[in-house]
């Protein structure tokens, strides 16, 4: 995969030390890491795929979602936030004007700005009513807001009355907008990924991303292949991760079980079957988000001259990278334990935290639905329909 260059990888590297210290201690704990959000922000990779035009790195999407992976294999939650910053910086790019793009970009470097997500398009809890000439009024309850806390900036959605969507730009503190407290799932613990009221929200005509808008174009449409990208790679990093955790903890491993007759457990037959397993799936995976993130990129460069077809033919090779990596990150997680013994499930470990992690991630959409998109195109030739989903 593209990597970023030296002096940045320096501080990608530092910052993961840090996040390692406390990994396991604030997957126990929850709730939102304010400090670790710093780091972030002090880091300098927020600005890491804002065009150099608009004051960032430029840096393509293989090399912005390969610091996601990384990031995910130490800890899969800021992984989800740093990927979900730029997901809505591209959606503002994808949907917005010259104009808007130019603004929030530029201030997004000038101000340090963290971006938070309130779209969610498939939660119609939250309306839009017209405000005569000034806009719309979004009112309502948005859920998997993940971000939304400690942000600066949100993408919320509503729907009018006719059922279209529309997507705005707000300050994460304007009046009417109440951010909770209430993400406390089994996995992804600290992507703060809960529920956000608006309560008569007023949201101006120039913050709405209504020119072009919404999958406007086969361009625009690239946007729910990004979303997906991002958690092919965030899945492959978490399976990485569990491979790493798994092999420091054979390798510590002073003896083989009873009816072994290797010397020790990294010459055992079955272990070693296991490995070459977790290796074959990871690796794979890789390979194939590789693919994708290669098409993707040409796919992007193309612009608003990027037809149907081309586009159809990135979103199969994103499906097939997602459903690998789902795959791979879920078995990885899970047989892990396999190969590292009972004293690994101690709790002060929480080595289940990446099962956790990725089986709470890869529920994000079916990956049923994925398959069968990767059969309708394998059986009768037919490239998935563009949705958020696909």
């Amino acid at each position: 995969m593209t990597h970023i260059d030296n002096a940045l990888s320096a501080t990608l590297e530092a910052l993961l030390r840090e996040w390692a210290q406390t990994a396991a201690a604030r997957d126990k704990a929850g709730g939102t890491a304010l400090h670790e959000r710093r780091l972030l922000r002090e880091s300098g990779l927020l600005r890491l795929s804002v065009p150099e035009q608009y004051g960032g790195d430029g840096a393509n999407w293989s090399t912005t979602l390969d610091v996601v992976r990384r990031m995910a294999q130490v800890d899969s939650s800021l992984a989800h936030l740093f990927a979900f910053h730029h997901l809505q910086l591209a959606t503002i790019r994808l949907f917005g004007r010259d104009a808007q793009i130019r603004q929030w970009l530029g201030q997004t470097i000038e101000e340090g700005w963290f971006w938070g997500n309130a779209l969610n398009p498939l939660d119609q809890g939250t309306r839009a009513e017209a405000d005569g000439a000034n806009g719309y009024i979004f009112d309502g309850r948005k859920s998997f807001c993940s971000g939304a806390t400690d942000s600066d900036r949100l993408l919320a959605s509503a729907f009018k009355s006719d059922g279209r969507l529309l997507i705005g730009v707000v300050p994460t503190k304007r009046a009417g907008i109440t951010i909770f407290d209430d993400w406390d799932n089994m996995g992804q613990r600290q992507t703060d990924s809960g529920t956000v009221r608006f309560d008569q929200v007023k949201v101006a005509a120039d913050e709405l991303l209504d020119d072009p808008g919404p999958l406007s174009s086969p361009f625009a449409c690239l946007r729910p292949l990004l979303a997906q990208s991002i958690l092919s790679h965030i899945y492959l990093g978490i399976g990485e991760g569990a491979l790493q955790a798994a092999r420091e903890s054979t390798l510590a491993q002073t003896r083989p079980w009873i009816a072994s007759p290797a010397a020790r457990p990294s010459e055992d037959s079955y272990v070693l079957a296991h490995y070459g397993d977790f290796w074959l799936a990871l690796e794979s995976a890789r390979l194939l988000a590789e693919r994708a993130m290669h098409e993707f990129d040409t796919a992007w460069q193309r612009g608003l001259a990027l037809t149907e077809d081309e586009r159809g033919e990135v979103a199969v090779a994103v499906a097939a990278s997602r459903v690998a990596a789902a795959r791979a990150g879920l078995d990885v997680a899970h047989r892990m334990f396999d190969v590292t013994g009972a004293r690994s499930t101690a709790a002060a470990l929480r080595l289940d935290r990446f099962w956790r992690n990725v089986r709470v991630h890869t529920l994000h959409d079916p990956i049923d639905y994925k398959v069968r998109e990767l059969g309708e195109w394998a059986l009768n030739g037919r490239m998935p329909t563009p949705s958020f989903y696909s």
